[in-house]
């Protein structure tokens, strides 16, 4: 039993190592080459980025996924997956097969007031109590032959922003309105990206795209000998300028993503267009720019069913690439690889694996030491797995964008994780009893799932867009940004330390047990009580997250002055950072003092977490001064019930101790080795 319990350890993290060597090795391509053509390179939201990001961001917008269900597995069928379409295969559709592609069920619509106002109760797809639409259903016939679904949902959007326009606050839209804007603005995106690569006049692709390449040139001399006066092939010219008439939809400058390559890289890396604006284009080149050509053979292949076709077009659009787009096409791949390994997703699969072995350590601590170790050592080996995990993917994002880790409200909840789990991996080698791992594994899985949900409301869901031009530093963001989003994931630790104080004190005995079982002598934890761990714990965060909350305001400061001409001017996220400082500066302050003990500091540091998230979130819905840069009217909720959490906690925290559980009764007898001077005073006694 003793040697199953020293290997068991062993075993958890062989399973999720191996889980992790499966993820990052390389996949082969299907017979179709699907993932090739997702890693070839365009131009969204002001940067490179593959085919496959604008799929993945197009779908977390339109469903809040970044694939589609092909089929409905039952949920008490958790081990089955189904299949689904990944998001390069469903970008080819809406470019190349758009008839497939308006059947698929990509439309979230929840509201049910908004169902029943659109008459959609009983279509779409159902599941999780969410409801999924696809871009045909929403243009059903709902009375007559002819009424058109979607043409409502923008008379009704219209309307709402007639409304804003004429003084309404957005933040007064009810939940129906927000949704109804946000569904007509997922329809606007659909159809934009539909156009991207296909002009809307022209039926056959590759024969148009043929057709016009071989009259390109005779057509332009006959334009031109028709301007001077002289003869010309009339049926010629006109075959050409109905070309060009079915490829000039008005809207085409509008499309998205930019998918044909700048014509002069060595003028300009950054002038990609669309398909038909490339193709009004090159009236005056005089010939089909290649890249326009390579998209309308892959289209047509894909349409067509041709696999081989397809994969010789996709792979010859590669080589082209690599001669004159070589950067670009790096970027690609190395992105679609960073897509495709899902680190941060991994990392917090791993974490709440974690967390649940720390909690059944702190369980079993005081009557099962030796299985309680057990799991406290797989629990340590496990979020150090997911931190390495966590790391590669915070590293290979910051390669990607070529910044340092955090340049928005999504990568400051990934940087938050990644240093919270640092300190409290340190905490557990210091103080081996199971609560560093405890905090680590669920800071880690909780920044990881806020990070997912602010990928949602990012602007086309892409998390790595442009900066705004007052961020654009990489020195501040490596120094100023970094050491304060330091202060706040310290403060957060000391905060969950709080937590676990008086969730464990009021609800169990654990705080005034002895954790010498199983705990190594050379522990620091190795003579000391549950409840003495938690507080020397938490002092010592408080301290960090002093040093680096101050150090960090001050940075921020000198930016400041540097880009605004003054040191400090009282703005929301100032207030919010001083805030910060001020508050662990009265929690070491009223410890050094003794206005406080053990209960009184741990209550205090809970109360950090509502100083915290304020700073980090609460000023930016203010929608006011210079730093309201993440404002998301959906987090409101959210951070509302967090701070009603806390509140609740502190409060029960205030309880006198007669009602904890640890404190009941006479302190618990202790196996410690005991002094000389303990026996005898023992004895005496």
């Amino acid at each position: 039993m003793k040697k199953l319990l020293r290997i068991a350890p062993w075993l958890f993290v062989v399973l999720f190592v191996t889980e992790i060597i499966a993820v990052f090795a390389p996949k082969k391509d299907g017979a179709l080459h699907i993932r090739e053509f997702g890693r070839l390179p365009v131009l969204q939201n002001g940067r490179v980025q593959p085919f496959d990001s604008v799929g993945k961001n197009t779908l977390l917008q339109l469903r809040g996924t970044s694939d589609v269900p092909l089929e409905e597995v039952p949920s008490w069928k958790f081990w089955h997956h189904g299949k689904k379409l990944k998001s390069s295969e469903w970008l080819l559709e809406v470019l190349f097969k758009p008839e497939v592609a308006d059947t698929r069920p990509v439309f979230l619509i929840h509201h049910p007031d908004l169902l029943v106002e659109l008459n959609l109760r009983d279509k779409g797809i159902e599941k999780s109590g969410l409801r999924y639409f696809s871009f045909d259903e929403l243009r059903t016939n709902r009375t007559t032959s002819t009424h058109f679904v979607g043409q409502e949902i923008f008379e009704q959007a219209g309307q709402v922003q007639q409304s804003i326009q004429q003084g309404l606050d957005a933040k007064q839209l009810n939940p129906m309105q927000k949704q109804l804007l946000k569904l007509a603005q997922s329809i606007v995106m659909y159809q934009r990206i539909k156009g991207a690569v296909i002009p809307s006049g022209w039926g056959d692709l590759p024969h148009d795209m043929q057709d016009l390449s071989a009259i390109l040139a005779p057509g332009a001399a006959a334009m031109r000998a028709k301007e001077a006066g002289e003869p010309y092939d009339e049926k010629l010219l006109n075959q050409l300028r109905e070309l060009f008439a079915s490829a000039d939809d008005p809207q085409a400058g509008k499309m998205y993503p930019l998918v044909v390559p700048p014509l002069h890289p060595d003028q300009s890396r950054d002038d990609w267009t669309t398909t038909p604006v490339a193709v009004l284009d090159s009236m005056r080149e005089r010939e089909l720019h290649a890249p326009v050509k390579s998209l309308a053979a892959i289209g047509g292949a894909y349409r067509d069913g041709k696999t081989a076709e397809f994969n010789a077009a996709v792979a010859e659009y590669k080589n082209w690439l690599s001669q004159k787009f070589a950067p670009e096409l790096k970027k690609g791949r190395h992105e679609f690889f960073y897509n495709d390994v899902k680190a941060f997703l991994h990392a917090m699969i791993i974490d709440l694996f974690a967390f649940v072995l720390a909690v059944a350590s702190l369980l079993t601590l005081t009557f099962l030491p030796n299985v309680s170790e057990s799991l406290r050592r797989s629990a340590f080996w496990l979020v150090l797995l997911g931190w390495l995990v966590h790391t590669f993917g915070l590293i290979f994002r910051m390669y990607l964008e070529g910044r340092p880790p955090v340049t928005n409200l999504y990568s400051s909840a990934i940087f938050i994780g990644w240093g919270a789990i640092a300190l409290g991996l340190v905490l557990e080698r210091v103080f081996r009893v199971g609560i560093g791992v405890a905090v680590a594994s669920f800071i880690g899985a909780i920044t990881l799932i806020i990070a997912h949900n602010l990928a949602l409301t990012a602007e086309n869901g892409d998390t790595m867009g442009m900066l705004r031009a007052v961020l654009d530093t990489n020195f501040w963001l490596a120094t100023h940004v970094v050491v304060i989003t330091l202060g706040y994931a310290s403060t957060f630790v000391a905060g969950l330390l709080g937590i676990l104080y008086i969730v464990l004190g009021v609800f169990t005995p654990i705080l005034r047990a002895p954790v010498n079982k199983g705990v190594p002598a050379k522990s620091s934890a190795s003579s000391m009580e549950i409840g003495k761990v938690l507080a020397k714990m938490a002092y010592a965060i408080v301290c960090f997250a002093t040093l680096f909350s101050f150090v960090g305001t001050v940075l921020g400061g000198i930016w400041a002055d540097q880009s605004w001409g003054r040191f400090w001017g009282w703005d929301p996220k100032e207030n919010g950072a001083l805030i910060i400082v001020l508050w662990n500066a009265v929690i070491l302050h009223a410890r050094w003092g003794g206005l406080v003990r053990e209960r009184g500091v741990m209550n205090m540091v809970i109360v950090g977490n509502i100083v915290t998230a304020w700073s980090w979130f609460g000023v930016n819905m203010l929608e006011i001064g210079l730093h309201s840069y993440g404002f998301m009217d959906a987090a409101f909720k959210w951070l509302m019930l967090f701070i009603i959490s806390q509140v609740a906690l502190i409060a029960l925290g205030l309880l006198p101790p007669r009602f904890w559980t640890s404190f009941r009764g006479p302190r618990p007898p202790s196996d410690l080795p005991k002094s000389p001077e303990q026996e005898a005073r023992l004895a005496s006694a």
